[in-house]
């Protein structure tokens, strides 16, 4: 395992950012992820909130795992050289979609994966297949939280 992230997201507040006039956090999430988190709540019969704070939660562990692998790597090399800063993080590229059975995974785009790769020293290979990423999503009453780990 290269790296290990968690977060915890409280549905109530994150839904009144969604809800804050000119936010754009929904602009934090691709067509795709948008998309199924409406499917979602029909077959759910339950908010927008719950189901993209859960995804929210997926990306911020995310990001947590990376930065974790990356530290990892670099032990005792001076200053860590991030490829993104929180400004520029491309959020929207970095999709927590579900499969056909339900089962949420973490996708990224191909300039998103060859940074992931190339910032923790793996190959960087045309099937993307150097590095794994797996995720666990739940969300319980006011509360979503994940877990992302990646590994070589």
């Amino acid at each position: 395992m290269l790296g290990l992230g968690h977060d915890v997201v409280d549905v109530p507040a994150f839904a009144e950012q969604l809800d804050e006039p000119g936010s754009r956090m929904r602009n934090l999430f691709s067509m795709r992820e948008r998309w199924q988190t409406a499917q979602r709540m029909q077959v759910k019969r339950d908010g927008e909130a719950v189901h993209l704070a859960a995804r929210w939660a997926g990306k911020e562990a995310f990001l947590k795992a990376w930065c974790e692998a990356i530290s990892h790597r670099t032990k005792g090399d001076g200053d860590v050289a991030y490829p993104y800063t929180l400004d520029d993080f491309p959020w929207e590229r970095i999709e927590i979609l579900d499969d056909s059975h339900g089962v949420p995974h973490v996708m990224l785009s191909p300039g998103v994966r060859c940074k992931l790769q190339q910032s923790l020293g793996l190959p960087v290979n045309g099937d993307g297949q150097s590095c794994e990423i797996h995720i666990s999503m739940s969300h319980d009453g006011s509360v979503a939280s994940a877990v992302v780990t990646i590994e070589a």
